[in-house]
């Protein structure tokens, strides 16, 4: 980056007027290295634990029947859009079918350079509010869905799991969860007792690669609810009040009467509802990791 700066430097001495070329391409070049100087700004923010890492990242509908299931619909196409424009490579782990329409839940692994330290900082609660398509009367409704990301952590030997502690159901998979979804049952669902934690997984063709994904996912979150419990407790010594809870809601998404996403941690908002959930969701992405 200085040498490119140095070299646009020595450009300037070289223009003799306005309708110089060279400043045409001067100011095409001074556009990229600012580009470039914002994403490198980007990449310093990125430096927690695990911040490179590929993650898995989850989406669930709230209370709301088919308004709910819809919406949570709706962030699943826009994370997925978001991977595709960011050359992230996305695997469905669990996809399950709303009863009428949209998803009850979805679980996506999400491959690529610092896939959890952007994704990170969607965690939380969804809200949409818009003119319901599933209503006769046309009435405004307000649905919620919540997204939980987690790293994906390969090894790790301070997390133990007792099999003692898991409750292992096999079930049929269902729905358009990925490559090769057979009628057999291989879906697998694992809840970790102690903490109620479920993780499933249906996209692998065997109940026992089911198992062993499940089980990875498992213990990366095992991992993330430790090291959560070691902030809190450090934040409890500091006197501070940070809400870092999984159910805390964090943007709006207003389709009606007006067009609005806001994200309410930082006050970051636009009226392009449509791009946003186009997967345009960077200027929140990049507010939030600016907050620290």
């Amino acid at each position: 980056m200085k040498k490119r700066i140095i070299d646009n430097i020595d450009i300037v001495s070289l223009i003799t007027d306005e309708s110089d070329d060279l400043l045409i391409e001067l100011g095409k070049e001074c556009n990229s290295i600012e580009k470039d100087i914002n994403n490198l700004n980007k990449y310093l923010l990125l430096n927690k634990p695990y911040d490179s890492n590929n993650c898995i990242l989850e989406i669930h509908s709230g209370a709301g029947g088919t308004e709910a299931c819809d919406w949570a619909l709706m962030l699943y196409r826009m994370y997925l859009r978001w991977c595709e424009k960011n050359n992230y490579k996305t695997e469905i782990l669990d996809y399950q079918d709303g009863e009428e329409a949209g998803i009850k839940s979805a679980s996506i692994k999400v491959s690529g350079d610092y896939a959890y330290g952007y994704l990170k900082n969607e965690k939380g609660v969804h809200r949409l509010v818009r003119l319901s398509p599933f209503d006769s009367n046309n009435r405004r409704h307000t649905s919620f869905a919540s997204v939980e990301v987690t790293p994906e952590i390969e090894k790790d030997t301070s997390i133990e799991i007792n099999e003692k502690d898991l409750k292992i159901d096999v079930y049929r998979s269902s729905g358009n969860g990925g490559q090769g979804v057979n009628t057999t049952d291989s879906a697998v669902r694992i809840t970790h007792i102690p903490t109620k934690i479920v993780v499933t997984c249906q996209n692998e063709r065997s109940q026992i690669q089911n198992k062993e994904q499940a089980m990875k996912v498992l213990k990366s979150k095992l991992l993330l609810k430790k090291l959560e419990q070691h902030e809190n407790k450090l934040n409890s010594i500091k006197g501070n009040q940070m809400n870092i809870e999984f159910g805390s809601q964090i943007r709006s998404y207003v389709m009606h009467p007006y067009s609005m996403v806001k994200d309410h941690r930082t006050n970051t908002e636009t009226s392009n509802v449509d791009k946003v959930l186009d997967g345009d969701i960077d200027l929140f992405i990049d507010s939030n990791l600016k907050r620290g």
